[in-house]
């Protein structure tokens, strides 16, 4: 019996010492862009409106989008590779009302684009969740970015039509 009350210590340090320490912003945006990614690179461009920002959805019918995102990425392929490049905190954007975000880069492959650069910019939503704001390139559409949250890329607004590089 003595042994067993010792235990107890050690089973609370243990348990205590996981998960005490915030995660980074970086990390759990970077989290779920990838997984917001994987609706797009599945075709369920749809469902990848449905999961981003309120922001991104005010900005950009559901059905805009759709039309936008397939005519984008339909002629690339299926991915190939996706490595993250940089991720970084801010908490202003040109276009966007200030809040906390984080701006991702990843270096994509496509069947048909050897090398794309996505950026993706998660929003920490008012419910303490990150969803998606903006992602860049994506083809300009009259009319797609009331707000020109959607057609940025990184810290420089985009005016005029948006390429894959």
């Amino acid at each position: 019996m003595e042994k067993s009350w010792l235990l107890i210590p050690i089973a609370v340090l243990l348990f205590c010492g996981q998960g005490t320490a915030a995660e980074a912003p970086e990390s759990v945006a970077t989290k779920e862009a990838k997984a917001w990614l994987l609706i797009l690179d599945h075709g369920r461009y749809g469902d990848s409106w449905d999961a981003a920002a309120k922001l991104f959805r005010d900005a950009v019918t559901r059905e805009a989008w759709n039309q936008a995102v397939k005519a984008a990425r339909d002629p690339l392929g299926n991915v190939v590779s996706r490595n993250l490049k940089s991720a970084r905190f801010v908490t202003a954007l040109p276009g966007a009302p200030d809040g906390k975000y984080v701006v991702i880069q990843f270096v994509t492959s496509f069947d048909r684009k050897k090398k794309a650069i996505e950026t993706v910019t998660p929003m920490q939503e008012p419910d303490g969740s990150w969803k998606v704001s903006e992602i860049a390139p994506i083809p300009w559409t009259p009319g797609l970015c009331r707000q020109r949250i959607i057609a940025q890329v990184g810290f420089g607004l985009v005016r005029g039509p948006v390429a894959v590089v």
